[in-house]
């Protein structure tokens, strides 16, 4: 659905050919939230998305990535913590993010709708749907369950040691 009423209104805007990362950031600077940043930063946002799943996620993080982690955040446990909370925290639909800053530290943050990472200067490593068609039919309102079985079970840890 993003992907096709985008595409149409790249089109209509006249921004073909160029990044979805620079129409994100420029559709954000000239009045955030309309439709063209709203379908093509949840393009973006569901496409990664899924990639940072897999089957029989979850467990230990790779070296470099849980280095990182520990150095940041002080224990990856205070890392799942910061992030369950950023995403427990977000009032109504959004998302929450584990972050690489322009001064290369890690840290967690959450977004409203389609927002994210991109738009504030930081690189997306790891986000999470936390709007309510991610998880209700799952886990009803339990979005803290949602949230520790995303990082207990499904994160694709090699994709976002990747992404560093």
């Amino acid at each position: 659905m993003y992907k096709r009423q985008g595409n149409a209104l790249i089109e209509a805007n006249g921004v073909a050919g160029i990044s979805i990362e620079n129409i994100m950031i420029d559709s954000f600077d000239n009045g955030a939230g309309g439709p063209l940043f709203n379908n093509v930063a949840q393009h973006w946002n569901h496409s990664k998305f899924w990639g940072w799943m897999k089957p029989n996620g979850g467990g230990s993080n790779p070296g470099s990535l849980e280095k990182l982690l520990i150095s940041d955040f002080g224990s990856v446990a205070k890392f799942e913590a910061a992030f369950i909370n950023a995403g427990v925290s977000q009032f109504g639909s959004g998302w929450c993010w584990l972050v690489k800053g322009a001064d290369g530290k890690l840290s967690v943050t959450k977004t409203p709708n389609g927002e994210n990472p991109i738009v504030h200067g930081q690189k997306a490593l790891l986000g999470c749907d936390v709007w309510e068609h991610s998880y209700y039919i799952d886990f009803r309102n339990k979005r803290p369950a949602y949230l520790t079985n995303f990082l207990d079970n499904l994160v694709n840890w090699e994709n976002v040691a990747s992404r560093m």
